[in-house]
Parts: structure tokens; C-alpha cells; sequence
């Protein structure tokens, strides 16, 4: 298909520019920002000590400042600069929002520009970049959320809400958002022992029903029991955290999963490293 684009009215941006700007950032996210190029960005989290996302968000190069623009969304924007502020102690660095003529762009599809940086996350998602000024859209908001949740792609706000899960528990750890092997981060011993153990139970993975689904937020049941909550839909086809374990049993017991009365097809997304778990 061709490409489709649209400006993401739903995410601004935090400068953090400074001599000390790539150390200051590399210590405190869970991804690797070293290699961060024109063409290129990362996928990451700001985590609590014990692991949990505080901020998801997208990093970019600013090559106005050599430091980085942070994608975030624009309703966590101010609680975000200041908790980065808030590390910044002596480090020689300035955090402040950007300028809001400057959008975030995502853009899919056949024939996407080579000269700007793919999502992070998944190829198939495309590229998402920095513009300013008019853009010519040629699809909505709606159409680049159904593209992200055919892909089985997780959002923060939508899919799952912050402070309250781990980065295993929406797939970070499979959509390139954990550097486990650079060293030093904040909440980074929890993750990296989720990692080692596989102790990661819960996991955001698709589900589809042959009706559009309830809202965001439903329990979803096996039986009588809750075994995770809905996320984001279009249609038929939306996201859900589940507990995998939970959720494995009832379907070897030949038990159907609801949402609000609707029966839901769960299915891992093609791109997982994980499984449903063994049967005991």
C-alpha cells in the first residue's frame, strides 16, 4: 500500500541538550542511546528503582543542539521534564520541553522515506520522525492506532497505565526498549533478573472477537475469574494484559474468554520470543 503519515497530536517533546547530555541520559534509561544517529532512534523507559515504567518514550539526535528530543506523551510532558530534572544534579545539562510547532510523525506503509529514522520498536511500523511547520497528513490518528494494534504493538495510557507495570508485562523487552547489556540503569537489577528467571507471568498480547470490543479497561474472564484487562481497540481487533499462565489453564480446560459478554480469541504476536506457558 502506499505510505500513510500523520502527525501524532498525542506526543510532544523534551530537549535535553549539554555537554553532559548522553552520559546523564544513558544512565538513567533502560535503552542504549549511544549509537543514536540522524537516522536512527531508541525505544525505552524511565523506570522506578523497582522496575516499574515511569515514562515510556522514543529518543531521537537534535542535531540543532547535539543533545536528543524525547517523544513522550503530551499528557505526562511537564511530569516528565521535571522528574529528569530532578536527576540532573551537577550534570551539565538542559532539560525543557520543546517548541509545539514541532511534531512527532508517523508514517507506514510501501515506499517510506530512506533518510529518516524507523520506529524503534518493530519494522513494520514504519518510520517515525521530528517535522515542523505544515505536513500534509494522508490518514488519522485512528488509522495509525489500527496499523499499531494489528502489529500487536503496545502503548502506554492506552494499553496499560504507568507506574504500574513492568517492562516485560508490555513487551519492552521484545520491542528493543531494554538494552540488558550496557551497563547500568535505573530499576535495571529487577529487569535484568525478570530477564534471567523468566519470571515474566503477565504479558500485553492480541485479542479479536467477531463483534467490536468493549472499552478499554474491561475485565477480561475465564469463567468467573478475572485474568487480565482489555487495552486499545479498533473493531474486532484490540490489545489485552494477560496473565499467560491463567489464561493457558483455562483454555486447556476448555474455557472460553469474555470481556463484557464478548467471547475474545487471544493470540501471541507473530514477532514474540515468548510462548504460552508449558501445562503443569
Amino acid at each position: 500500500m502506499a505510505s500513510q503519515r500523520t502527525i501524532l497530536t498525542s506526543r510532544r517533546l523534551v530537549k535535553v541538550f549539554g555537554e553532559d547530555a548522553k552520559e546523564f541520559l544513558q544512565n538513567l534509561v533502560s535503552c542504549d542511546i549511544s549509537e543514536i544517529d540522524a537516522i536512527s532512534s531508541s525505544f525505552g523507559a524511565l523506570l522506578t528503582p523497582q522496575g516499574k515504567i515511569l515514562w515510556d518514550f522514543i529518543v531521537f539526535a537534535d542535531e540543532s543542539t547535539g543533545g536528543f528530543l524525547i517523544d513522550v506523551s503530551t499528557d505526562e510532558l511537564d511530569a516528565f521534564a521535571k522528574r529528569l530534572g530532578f536527576y540532573k544534579l551537577r550534570a551539565k545539562v538542559t532539560v525543557e520541553p520543546a517548541d509545539e510547532t514541532m511534531h512527532v510523525i508517523a508514517e507506514w506503509g510501501d515506499d517510506l522515506p530512506a533518510d529518516k529514522p524507523r520506529d524503534p520498536r518493530h519494522a513494520d511500523m514504519g518510520v517515525r520522525y521530528i517535522g515542523s511547520g505544515s505536513v500534509e497528513e494522508t490518514a488519522s490518528q485512528a488509522d495509525y492506532h489500527a496499523h499499531r494494534i494489528q502489529l500487536g504493538i503496545p502503548q502506554s495510557g492506552l494499553d496499560f497505565q504507568l507506574a504500574d507495570v513492568f517492562p516485560h508485562d508490555t513487551d519492552m523487552d521484545n520491542l528493543n526498549g531494554v538494552a540488558f547489556s550496557k551497563g547500568c540503569f535505573i530499576g535495571q537489577e529487577v529487569v535484568s533478573r525478570m530477564k534471567h528467571r523468566g519470571t515474566a507471568r503477565k504479558r500485553i498480547i492480541k485479542v479479536s472477537a467477531d463483534s467490536a470490543l468493549p472499552a478499554a479497561g474491561s475485565d477480561v474472564l475465564a469463567g468467573e475469574k478475572s485474568v487480565g484487562t482489555l487495552g486499545s481497540s479498533q473493531g474486532n481487533n484490540g490489545l489485552a494484559l494477560l496473565r499467560l499462565d491463567r489464561v493457558k489453564t483455562a483454555m486447556d480446560a476448555g474455557m472460553i474468554l469474555t470481556s463484557e459478554g464478548v467471547t475474545l480469541t487471544p493470540s501471541i504476536q507473530e514477532w514474540a520470543s515468548f510462548n504460552w506457558p508449558s501445562s503443569n
